[in-house]
């Protein structure tokens, strides 16, 4: 048998029959992922092949390959990482301009994250009835930017009701995850395009209060037909502690895109002569801003000083 992996407790899997049918699942304590050290060898997102025995108990053997997957640091083993969800069709980046701000560091160590794991992420820039002219300004630019270098972006307010169409429209058919910094309006967009999700982790989250561990507890929700939202409390952005300094350029997509033209092949962007990205950065090709968060990342690639969505 086949299905979807819906539900994760740590030790206990929900998974989704074809039929609609919820299988309560456990993996055997030596199953583990080729290749990803993981605190967690299956994912909600995942597809799986799973056993059923005489006595009604029911395993996962084995994990089909996924096309992406999102990770965070495990919060005790260094070394490893937890799978929040695997197999995204978009992830949904919640940003704002003020009340609270969010930092074009986060944004872009975010986005080269999410480049890494290859998933997409579309920039949703959020409460856009409070801001003042000169933030206006500020959120069109960074609008602009984004979209320059291939970001589809989008601008949202549950007062006035701005992009909360589109933002349902483009989760049609889609398994989705939205995250951002925490008082951004994450749950105000979950609760305008998906209301019984919204009532659903209110729920979810009254549990932790009450002891559960929520760093282990994962949920994917269907609020339209083969539509799905994914709510991963605890999340805290996506993983990069096991990107390599020469990687990181990659996953900025504007750099990656110049690098070929870089006099060496193992180019930093920092003071090579000869660099393409410098010379399109002193050229005003490239955004300071973006080129700063990819010195931030070199310098520093603990993400614990940029780790506070949720």
């Amino acid at each position: 048998m086949q299905g979807l992996v819906v539900k994760s407790s740590g030790s206990v899997y929900d998974v989704r029959l074809e039929d609609g049918t919820l299988v309560e699942c456990r993996i055997k304590g030596n199953f583990r992922l080729k290749g990803i050290k993981s605190t967690n060898p299956v994912a909600v997102g995942d597809n799986v092949s799973l056993s059923q025995r005489d006595d009604g108990t029911a395993y996962i053997v084995d994990i089909l390959p996924r096309k992406n997957y999102i990770v965070r640091k495990a919060s005790n083993l260094s070394k490893q990482s937890h799978i929040l969800a695997a197999n995204l069709d978009l992830c949904f980046l919640v940003i704002t301009i003020n009340h609270p701000v969010t930092s074009t560091t986060f944004i872009d160590r975010f986005l080269a994250s999410a480049q890494a794991y290859r998933v997409p992420v579309v920039p949703v820039f959020n409460k856009t009835d409070l801001y003042a002219p000169d933030e206006l300004s500020e959120l069109d630019y960074l609008f602009a930017l984004y979209e320059s270098i291939g970001y589809r972006c989008l601008k949202t307010s549950i007062a006035t009701g701005e992009g909360i169409d589109k933002l349902k429209e483009m989760m049609r058919g889609k398994v989705s995850l939205l995250a951002g910094n925490s008082g951004v309006g994450k749950s105000s967009l979950v609760n305008a395009v998906a209301p019984q999700v919204a009532a659903r982790t209110g729920e979810i989250s009254r549990t932790h209060d009450k002891g559960m561990h929520t760093t282990t507890f994962s949920q994917m929700f269907e609020f339209m037909p083969g539509s799905f939202i994914v709510d991963t409390p605890g999340v805290k952005g996506f993983g990069t502690y096991d990107m390599d300094s020469e990687e990181i350029a990659h996953y900025f997509v504007e750099f990656f895109e110049l690098s070929g033209g870089c006099k060496y092949g193992n180019c930093t962007h920092t003071h090579e002569p000869g660099c393409a990205v410098l010379q399109a950065l002193e050229e005003g090709h490239i955004a300071p801003s973006r080129y700063q968060s990819y010195l931030s990342m070199l310098e520093d690639k603990d993400e614990g000083k940029y780790r506070t969505s949720e």
